[in-house]
Parts: structure tokens; C-alpha cells; sequence
């Protein structure tokens, strides 16, 4: 069914809007999977906070034009399925990465991150990077080691102290 001008304007703003708004994009190819399985594709993604669309690689091209994504319009070809992480970076990439697994038929052709094109092998990396909760936790552990372990060096004294006394009066009791 074609789409009407006023349809294909509704459509660039939506994903214009996403992506400006988004952190990285996948693009992968969907050919030959069947409907049940795109719509586990979408269940996954929407829990995922990633923003997933089917959309015509002409409408895709004028949607990314003025994003950090522009990048990606060159291999905006054959039948592509755009992936955008609106909470942290590697979202799109951990969904896409786990869906590909099981799904020989999706083959990732373009990741983009921070306005640079990255080459599909790159998307294990960008699937590894951590959350904003895990990032944050990361933080803390770091800035807290430093205290942790001056709170225990100065512990270590008076334990020291308590551990000499007490080796002297098991050495008086024995004698």
C-alpha cells in the first residue's frame, strides 16, 4: 500500500525526532524473517528502551539529514530494520547483538555511535558498555575504594596494638 505525502511527512518526523534525541543506531537486515518474529523483535526492544522502525531508506536518508546519524544514509540499502538507544548507549546494540543469535537471518550492517559510523564487528563492544546505573556504580566503587582502604589502614594500629597485647599475655599466662 503507498503512502501519502502527509504519511511519509509523519513518518521522517518521527524518526528525525527519535534520532536527535537517541544515543547510537543499528541497522540491520531483516530479510526473510517472519512476522511473529519481528514483533519478538519489537516486545524486546520496547522493553530495552530502543525505538525500532521498518522504514523506506528514501524517508530513513531525510529523517537522519540533520542528526548525529547522517552518517549512516550511505548504507541505507535493501531492507533494513533502524534501531536507536534513547536511554543508554549500548541498548540497540545488546538487542539487535541477542537477536541476532538466535536469528541467523538478521545481519547487522551499520552501527553508529556519537555522529561516527562503526563497522558492524564493532557491535559486541557497543553492547558490552554499561548501563547508566552500572556506569554509575562502577563510579562509586571507584571513589570509594581510596577511603575504604585508608579506613582500614588506620584500623590496622590499634588492631596491631590489641593483637601485641594480647600475644603478651598468652606468653605470661604460659610461663
Amino acid at each position: 500500500m503507498a503512502l501519502s505525502f502527509a504519511q511519509k511527512e509523519i513518518i521522517v518526523a518521527e524518526v528525525a525526532e527519535v534520532a536527535k534525541g537517541a544515543h547510537s543506531a543499528v541497522g540491520a537486515e531483516y530479510r526473510g524473517l517472519t512476522v511473529e518474529q519481528m514483533t519478538r523483535l519489537r516486545v524486546e526492544a520496547r522493553k530495552a528502551g530502543v525505538y525500532v522502525r521498518v522504514v523506506k531508506n528514501t524517508l530513513a536518508r531525510r529523517a537522519l539529514q540533520d542528526t548525529d546519524f547522517a552518517c549512516m544514509s550511505e548504507g541505507l540499502t535493501g531492507p533494513l530494520v533502524l534501531a536507536f538507544s534513547r536511554e543508554d548507549p549500548g541498548s540497540a546494540a545488546r538487542v539487535m547483538e541477542a537477536f541476532a543469535k538466535d536469528h541467523n537471518k538478521v545481519e547487522v550492517r551499520l552501527v553508529a555511535l556519537g555522529g561516527k559510523l562503526l563497522d558492524p564487528s564493532e557491535l559486541g563492544n557497543l553492547a558490552k558498555m554499561p548501563t547508566r546505573d552500572q556506569a554509575i556504580s562502577l563510579l562509586m566503587a571507584v571513589m570509594k575504594a581510596p577511603v575504604q582502604k585508608l579506613a582500614a589502614t588506620i584500623n590496622e594500629v590499634p588492631g596491631k596494638l590489641v593483637r601485641t597485647i594480647a600475644a603478651i599475655r598468652d606468653a605470661k599466662e604460659a610461663a
